[in-house]
């Protein structure tokens, strides 16, 4: 099996977490981590996304649902990047993620 684009957003509530803090190490590529967030009061579904062990925000509440609960089963699925970066826009479209599904026969490839 072939890895497979799930999908593409970009990060929801950057402008509320810590990514300006990183901003200069981000770039087209960098590996990025979702992380379930059961106790988000304002989404049961919430997916956190972050860049080693800073916060930059989350994915989408209306992308959110499948790689939840791909998650909540235990699922190491995915590979996790930044595919785009747009200094020059307002903050929430600034970071743009692809999150793609590995081939199962890739051992772990995140160099992080």
């Amino acid at each position: 099996m072939k890895d497979r684009n799930l999908d593409t957003f970009h990060i929801a509530g950057f402008t509320y977490y810590d990514g300006i803090d990183v901003m200069k190490e981000l770039e087209i590529g960098t590996w990025l981590t979702v992380v379930a967030e059961p106790e988000n009061r304002h989404d049961p579904s919430a997916v956190a996304i972050y860049y080693k062990e800073v916060k930059l925000g989350f994915v989408p509440r209306d992308k959110n649902s499948l790689i939840r609960k791909l998650l909540d089963c235990g699922h190491d699925i995915f590979e996790t990047r930044i595919n785009r970066i747009s200094p020059e826009e307002y903050p929430e479209k600034q970071i743009g993620v692809i999150v793609r599904i590995k081939d199962r026969s890739k051992n772990d490839l995140n160099p992080e």
